[in-house]
């Protein structure tokens, strides 16, 4: 007999980990699928090792099963938090530093420790509503599994199940550029000359040596000061099938060996090595799903509190420009609070089927806020109760009651828009 589930989750990247792990905690038989041999996605396997925001203003708007596994990851590897009073620093010092190995490793016991079945070296391959349940294929290393779901939660991060479903994604002919994330070392800044190794690089982009973007448009001194990491853009990329990913992994690594060909040329830099890397190029945007409600820029920057809102997101306006040349970051007003509302996450014409990530609907400006790694964790957790609830009541995620849902997440710990009050924005007088 073909195996069942309640819930399926396709991805275990920022998204999947919280919302399998919620989805078992309500008791749902859940089967968590992921492609690769590590949860976190975004965070562990593409590199980027610095989850946020969890704060607003001093204040914290995201917490629930992400945070706790990520602040259980810091003090697992003997990390320390940044002071998330001082909201008035740039976004990125408040953002969590964790190690990818550690974070991975604590994402499996949350996951198996909820009780949820874990499947990686995995992906559903094929999709379909029958009217009253899911029909599933896993391709797996064994061969094609079919099995049924009750429900299923789509964290891949290109609404990959959406596609295998026949329900509409959409995609922008002028995309972010990806990043492969590397730490580089074997050099000591203060002996470099970079004027001379600014213009050397001047000198290869105009030959062709190098690309304007793989520096991310960033001057040779600001890229060799924070050794890499993420200032390395690889445009054109689409990473939204497997071929499309195909183009990009090879496009990273290309990129980089560039990089490391020039650099090594360079008095100073001869010894230059990378110490780390990501074994992903990271993907900013591929594929959008059409949901009930498309989150736009002036949703996102004014702060918009959606009758339907599950979570709150937090993150400036942050639009890798397509070329590569550079970032448009617009900080948002003080006191504003973006919220998510449950109507993006659900794909028109579907029953049963969540999204969570990076693929909800919204446009590019909004999305390039709301894709971040703390915002989708709590996604993810609002999509696991949805998933759980819909099965145990048998009914569609867009018919359940808010204030079930929402209940259901204060007692996981999360935190729910309208539960945050931000103080006014001192003045001289009461500093």
């Amino acid at each position: 007999m073909t195996p069942y589930y309640d819930v399926v989750v396709a991805g275990g990247g920022t998204a999947g980990g919280p919302a399998a792990t919620q989805a078992a905690r309500l008791g749902a038989r859940t089967l968590l699928v992921e492609k690769n041999g590590a949860l976190g996605g975004t965070t562990t396997v593409a590199g980027v090792s610095l989850p946020g925001l969890f704060h607003a203003w001093g204040q914290q708007v995201i917490a629930g099963i992400g945070w706790e596994a990520v602040t259980r990851s810091v003090h697992e590897a003997g990390l320390r938090l940044p002071d998330f009073s001082r909201w008035d620093l740039p976004h990125h010092r408040l953002q969590v530093r964790v190690s990818p190995a550690v974070l991975a490793a604590v994402l499996d016991d949350t996951v198996v420790g909820s009780g949820a079945e874990l499947l990686l070296h995995a992906i559903v391959a094929e999709a379909s509503w029958d009217g009253s349940e899911w029909r599933l294929t896993l391709a797996t290393k064994d061969g094609l599994h079919r099995i049924r779901a009750g429900a299923v939660v789509d964290c891949t991060g290109d609404a990959d199940v959406v596609a295998l479903a026949g329900l509409t994604r959409t995609t922008r002919a002028r995309r972010q550029p990806g990043t492969i994330m590397v730490r580089l070392g074997g050099y000591d800044l203060a002996a470099i000359d970079v004027d001379a190794v600014q213009a050397a690089h001047d000198d290869a982009v105009r030959r062709g040596d190098l690309l304007p973007a793989d520096l991310a448009h960033n001057p040779v001194a600001k890229f060799l000061r924070v050794r890499g990491e993420n200032a390395i853009h690889v445009t054109g990329v689409q990473g939204g099938t497997s071929r499309d990913k195909t183009d990009a992994e090879v496009a990273g690594r290309r990129t980089l060996l560039r990089i490391l060909r020039f650099l090594r040329r360079q008095p100073g830099l001869e010894q230059v090595v990378i110490e780390s890397w990501a074994v992903e190029t990271g993907i900013r945007e591929s594929w959008t799903i059409d949901g009930h409600a498309t989150i736009t820029l002036d949703d996102y920057a004014g702060g918009r509190a959606w009758p339907d809102a599950l979570s709150y997101s937090f993150y400036p306006i942050d639009v890798h420009r397509p070329d590569g040349d550079g970032i448009d970051i617009r900080p948002l007003a003080y006191g504003t609070l973006p919220t998510i509302p449950r109507a993006a996450m659900i794909p028109r014409g579907s029953s049963r089927l969540v999204v969570a990530g990076r693929a909800i609907s919204g446009d590019q400006e909004a999305s390039s806020a709301y894709r971040v790694q703390a915002s989708s964790m709590a996604m993810g957790q609002s999509a696991g109760v949805m998933a759980a609830r819909a099965v145990d009541r048998g009914t569609d995620v867009l018919d359940l009651p808010l204030d079930l849902i929402r209940d259901d997440l204060r007692a996981h710990g999360a935190i729910l828009p309208g539960d945050v009050v931000v103080p006014p924005l001192p003045t001289k007088e009461t500093s």
